[in-house]
């Protein structure tokens, strides 16, 4: 559980900047933890509240909030789950039953739902401020201490898995972000060579 946040800044008042270097060493241990290795507990109802709170002070060009939450715990987690299975056993498909234990293990799933909003904000930009807020949810769940993944999988994609979510036609899954205590911590993966990565433009 974390500590007690500050109240949310008023619209307007200065915020201030401040070296944060335990974030800096959060960032940089930072490490998803395997959707099957997620069990109770979970964040309870205040932190759910928190969390999704801490995930929209994100990026947002044109201050759209061009995307919204989906909770998925408990009893409506396991019919959701119920209801995905039975779509896919309907067509045979056993290897999406398969990958419905990701969903179904974890206590929480956060589904974090793109909705581009008619404006002169390009829908890309809108799609990536749904991206950021679904980092800063995984991010703030693992600072809380619990482990965290982020998946999308068939069912993020299907027009059937998207009907039973309530998606309307406009609307994207940007992911779904499991949350959970890990059985286990996480191992190190290998990482990108950031150095390779990088080029600076000169004229």
């Amino acid at each position: 559980m974390t500590s007690p946040l500050p109240p949310a800044p008023k619209f307007g008042v200065p915020v201030p900047l401040t070296p944060a270097p335990r974030v800096l060493t959060v960032l940089a241990t930072r490490r998803s933890t395997s959707a099957v290795t997620l069990t109770s507990t979970g964040p309870s109802p205040a932190e759910i509240d928190t969390l999704i709170r801490l995930a929209t002070r994100v990026p947002d060009h044109g201050k759209l909030a061009p995307w919204r939450f989906i909770v998925l715990e408990g009893d409506g987690k396991a019919a959701f789950a119920a209801r995905l299975e039975a779509l896919a056993a309907a067509r045979g498909d056993q290897t999406a039953v398969a990958k419905l234990a990701k969903l179904k293990i974890p206590p929480l799933a956060v589904a974090v739902i793109s909705t581009p909003r008619p404006s002169a904000i390009p829908p890309w930009e809108q799609q990536l401020s749904a991206g950021a807020v679904c980092t800063t949810l995984l991010y703030a769940a693992l600072a809380m201490g619990y482990g965290g993944n982020w998946i999308t999988d068939w069912y993020a994609y299907d027009d059937g898995a998207r009907a039973i979510l309530g998606l309307t036609d406009t609307e994207q899954v940007a992911g779904f972000i499991l949350i959970g205590t890990p059985r286990e911590p996480p191992l190190e993966r290998e990482r990108p060579d950031a150095a390779g990565l990088v080029t600076r433009w000169a004229p």
